[in-house]
């Protein structure tokens, strides 16, 4: 790669300049991705940066040979720079007219970079069906087809992938949100619009790879079963990795055996992907209900102990060692480990010489009252635990005869209510539930600020 790459080629972008580095770049790219050739005439690109520089808010360049040169001069000096560090090729025609071109490199680094910017997420009903269409289809270059069903099973594994690290550091994401209103903007707003709605929900209704999988190694199987087909297959390759033809019947076996066992062990990774997603979204809703509660009890002072505690470390940046150089723990607790246990580190009670006399066993009737009190207090709770079948019925009888309703209309007069509507989005995912979630602007109602979406019962 650095044989290909000019050693400077990155130094645009970790410059102090590199917002206008950046933004210079996309204008540029833009103007040539909409010509025949990423190649324009330089007077044009330079009227385009000129005109950037123009604006009022284009951001400043902190380089002293920008300070002292109006628009053009910044937009021509802009030009020399980008061909110094590799980005872009200046070549003048037969007509002596001087025309800019990317670099190939260039433009695939930018093609990237541009999706990571735009926060693109991978299709993967589009890998899956052209996987499933090229698998299916009669071809006179079987070579040719096998190696784009490759690449799009390796983009396919990749995106999965992709997706399976990008839950996780969600997960790890959310210790660093304090507030309440924090983990639920990062759980509404982020997670369920950038990861559920687009991929995790395809992944389960209109990309579920369970609906193309078992034709497609069906057909793969007698493929290679098929002498005919490897034999030309085989020939094809050869000719397009410049191998002999036994080499290329080899690849063919390996790429046929490589694309079913992708497929057979994808449910490694899709269980993993919904084992993280229920895990990221129970963490979350658990962290929410913990910063709610602030009883007096032994619960409730734990928990504004350990706020207190996380507070302090946050603000000294200390590690977690760092705790007991907090001055309030001196006069509340005492936290201390023991490296080394030994029989001295145990208390031996004294034995005494008294004659040991047993005593009668008095059966006592139980209280009932105090029974059924206890009875009715693990009811009580087992009642307010919210199940998917509870929220289910809630749902219904909020309904009543509407098809929809915004999630805004539901009822939002205690915390109760606002947590059923967190568990009423949470579970709009599921395939089971009588009901499904549309996405809308956020909204105010209640008192509470939340996205609101339409609550629909499914027909």
């Amino acid at each position: 790669m650095f044989h290909i790459l000019p050693g400077n080629f990155f130094v645009p972008l970790s410059s102090p300049n590199r917002i206008v580095y950046w933004e210079c770049i996309c204008k540029l790219f833009s103007t040539m991705e909409h010509q025949l050739s990423f190649g324009v005439e330089r007077d044009v690109l330079v009227d385009e940066l000129e005109y950037y520089f123009d604006q009022t808010q284009a951001a400043e360049m902190e380089e002293d040979e920008f300070q002292a040169l109006d628009s053009r001069g910044k937009a021509n000096s802009m030009l020399r720079k980008l061909e110094f560090y590799g980005w872009i090729e200046v070549e003048t025609d037969k007509s002596y007219v001087q025309r800019v071109n990317f670099k190939e490199y260039a433009v695939k680094i930018m093609k990237t970079l541009l999706e990571i910017a735009e926060g693109k997420q991978i299709e993967y009903q589009g890998y899956i069906y052209t996987i499933y269409s090229l698998v299916r289809s009669n071809t006179d270059h079987p070579g040719i087809v096998l190696l784009q069903i490759l690449e799009n099973t390796d983009m396919l594994i990749t995106g999965l992938k992709n997706l399976n690290s990008n839950i996780k550091h969600y997960i790890d994401e959310l210790t660093k949100h304090r507030t309440v209103a924090e983990i639920m903007d990062a759980l509404f707003n982020d997670y369920i619009t950038n990861i559920v709605d687009k991929a995790y929900h395809r992944l389960l209704t209109s990309d579920n790879v369970s609906k193309f999988r078992p034709e497609i190694i069906e057909r793969l199987e007698s493929k290679s079963r098929n002498k005919s087909y490897v034999a030309k297959a085989a020939q094809e390759i050869a000719g397009i990795r410049e191998i002999s033809v036994e080499e290329g019947q080899e690849l063919v076996y390996r790429y046929l055996h490589e694309i079913i066992e992708a497929f057979r062990n994808m449910d490694d990774i899709l269980m993993e992907i919904n084992q993280k997603n229920t895990q990221y979204q129970r963490a979350a809703i658990n962290r929410a209900r913990f910063l709610l509660s602030g009883d007096e009890d032994v619960r409730g002072q734990l928990k504004e102990i350990l706020l207190g505690l996380n507070e302090a470390v946050n603000e000294e940046q200390m590690d977690l060692g760092g705790i007991y150089r907090i001055e309030f723990l001196d006069g509340l607790i005492r936290l201390y480990s023991s490296s080394v246990m030994d029989s001295n580190s145990l208390y031996s009670p004294t034995e005494g010489r008294k004659e040991f006399v047993p005593q009668e066993l008095v059966a006592e009737e139980p209280d009932l009252l105090l029974r059924q009190e206890k009875m009715r207090r693990i009811t009580e709770k087992m009642q307010r635990i919210l199940s998917p079948e509870k929220i289910g019925k809630y749902v219904d009888s909020q309904l009543g005869d509407n098809l929809e309703m915004r999630a805004a209309q539901f009822p939002l007069e205690k915390v109760e209510d606002f947590i059923k509507i967190i568990y009423i989005r949470l579970y709009g995912q599921r395939k089971n539930m009588n009901y499904t979630v549309e996405s809308l602007k956020e909204t105010e109602a209640g008192g509470y600020r939340f996205k609101d979406f339409v609550i629909r019962r499914k027909s």
